[in-house]
This record gives structure tokens, sequence and C-alpha cells, in this order.
């Protein structure tokens, strides 16, 4: 008789012998809040996850269109409240310290660390010297970890800064992409089977093409195809007072934000989310259009209405609708309709099925 095939031995020793490699599966078991109900559900399908740790979150988008609000602020202040320890890397030399507890985020060096660096070599270093330690660890020393750089356009290869000293000022367009690919790629391998994560910043540019209007990513498309989730952003104007009348002076931005890939939802939507300079931003911000698309609040007049899953009637105006506990009711009903159905029953009920199909067919 055959000697049965001892799977996890197999396992064990395949994984010893090659570097770098695990086993299993390697799903996100936490996640951090951007700030925005609306902006969590397009990344993870959840009006409460957000980004993943163990997975590469890239936030793309011009000058001033709220990247390092997202990232460096409501992203950094939500993973501190879970416990993680965070990694800011500041490639521009722009995070001030009273911006950042402006933005809630706690910057004592038990909470934080941050780091000011502006080149691709320093950072992969950073990033793959924490890593072997990390990995020397017993697993239950291990740390949540969340490295945060802000931005991947700033950095600079060691040809940049060499031909800056000589004052050729022509830059290195051929090595930097590959060298931020290289740098990502490198990145979802190490962090892959732990509780780190990575969360970019980067910059757009407006399309020469034609036929490709959509602002591009700079530093190639490789690093892209190693990341979980790109949300590509837009700065808009805004232009209302706080109970949302339209006036004439800019009080804020408008952060378009859409979500160009994602592994966990439907890519290719997006939403706005309202950032006033003096308040900040309403996690509820964004919600009530986009339960508009889902069709879940219909129009009626000037009013809008919502059915339920008791199928009661709810109207009402727009701006009673942004109030949390209707907001909340919403989301929360939204999760129970589209929750999995799990069939917990003997095999009767798929025996009444296979009838019911023989009748529909007679």
């Amino acid at each position: 008789m055959a000697k049965s095939f001892d799977v996890s031995k197999f396992r064990k020793d395949l994984t010893k012998s090659i570097t770098g490699m695990s086993s299993g599966f390697n799903d996100p078991t936490d996640w951090i809040s951007t700030g925005s109900y609306a902006l969590n559900y397009l990344v993870s399908g959840d009006f409460h996850k957000g980004v993943p740790l163990g997975k590469v979150t890239v936030f793309a988008g011009e000058s001033g269109a709220g990247k390092s609000y997202f990232c460096a602020g409501n992203i950094v202040k939500h993973a501190q409240d879970q416990g993680i320890f965070v990694v800011l890397i500041d490639s521009e030399n722009a995070l001030d310290e009273t911006w950042l507890q402006a933005l809630d985020v706690d910057t004592s060096e038990d909470k934080l660390l941050k780091l000011n660096m502006s080149m691709i070599d320093d950072v992969a270093k950073t990033i793959s010297t924490f890593m072997a330690d990390y990995k020397a660890m017993a697993e239950e020393d291990r740390p949540k970890v969340l490295f945060v750089i802000d931005s991947l356009g700033m950095l600079l290869t060691p040809t940049d800064m060499d031909q800056f000293q000589k004052g050729d000022m022509k830059g290195d367009m051929g090595r930097k992409p590959k060298q931020l690919t290289a740098l990502v790629r490198n990145t979802v391998n190490m962090i892959g089977s732990y509780n780190v994560g990575l969360v970019c910043t980067n910059h757009t540019y407006a399309s020469q093409d034609m036929f490709d209007p959509d602002d591009k990513i700079s530093g190639g498309q490789g690093f892209i195809y190693a990341s979980s989730i790109v949300v590509a952003m837009k700065k808009l104007k805004l232009k209302e007072d706080e109970g949302g009348n339209k006036i004439s002076e800019v009080r804020g931005i408008r952060a378009g934000c859409k979500v160009m890939k994602t592994r966990y939802a439907k890519p290719f939507e997006g939403v706005q989310v309202k950032i006033p300079y003096e308040t900040g931003m309403n996690p509820y911000s964004g919600l009530i259009e986009l339960f508009e698309k889902k069709g879940l609040l219909e129009k009626q007049g000037n009013r809008l209405k919502y059915v339920d899953l008791k199928g009661e009637e709810h109207l009402d105006y727009r701006k009673a609708w942004m109030e949390p506990d209707k907001m909340n009711m919403i989301m929360s009903e939204y999760n129970e309709k589209t929750a999995p159905v799990v069939n917990t029953q003997d095999d009767e009920p798929v025996e009444e099925a296979v009838e019911l199909v023989t009748n529909e067919q007679e």
C-alpha cells in the first residue's frame, strides 16, 4: 500500500527551503478607516473598513487635492486609534507637527516615527531593515505597523542627486519609474504575510492623449500593478457655507475620489468629499450622493425618500438626511441587505427548490 502524502511536512520543508515564500491565504484581517464612510465603502466594500494591512494602497492626485489630508491625517489617526504604530516617511518636508496635531494625530514617539528622507534607496533600506528585524521577533511580540510615504513622486534617485550637484537638471526619468516599481513590488512581497501595511501618496499630471483624457500617475504604471487599492483624486473648489448654501467665497475643497483599482469592491466608482478649511471633513460627506446612485434614496420633489427593510417610508429634506442617526440607519440596513446568506438548514430547502423549478418547467 502506498504511503500517504504528508502535506504538512511538505509545506514546512518547502517554506523553509525557499526564502521569502509563505503558504496559505493572506486575506486582510485588519482594516484602517479613511475617515470617510463613503470612500471606505468604495475601496473595501464595507462602510467601516477602509484600507488593509498587509497590502499597498496608493492615493494619487494633483497638488492640494487632499492626499496628505487622507493619508498622513485621517488614516494615521484611525490607525493609532486601533493601536497600530505608524512610520511616516516625509519626502516633501511638508508635514508639520502642528498640522498633524490639528488632525488629531498623536505625534508622541511611542505612537509615531516621522522620518525625513528624499532617496528611493534610503526608503527601500529602511523598510527592508525593519522587516528583517520584524520577522526575527517572536510572533506574539510583533506589533501592527503602518508605513506611510508622502510622497512617492518626490523621491529621488542617486543620478538625480549627482546631476543636481553638477548643475545638470535633466533628471533621471528612465530609472526612477523602475526604482519606484521595484520599491513597491518588493514591499508587497515583504509585508504580505504580516500585519504591516503601506499607504503612499503620488502626483498626477494631465494626459496629452485625446482618446484617454484621465490624468496619469507619475512614476509609470508598474507600481500600480503591485498595489491592491489605487485612488485618483481631483481638487474642486468648495463654495458653500456650513448650512450647504451656495456662496461666492471658497471655504474649502471638494475632493473628487475615483477608485481606479481595488481588489475588494467594484472599481471605477467615485465620490466627492467636502473638506471645509475651518471644520474639516464630515465622515458622512458624500454618503447621500452614494445612496442616490445605489437607488436607496429617491427624489420626490425637493425631498428624498428611503424605504427601510420593514417597508416603511422615510421622507425628508436633503439637509436633514445628513444627521448621523439617519445615515447610520441606511448604512446598517444596506450592510444587512447585501450580506451573504448562509444556508444553515438541512437538505429539505434544496429539495423544495428542485421541486419549485420542476413545477415552473411544467
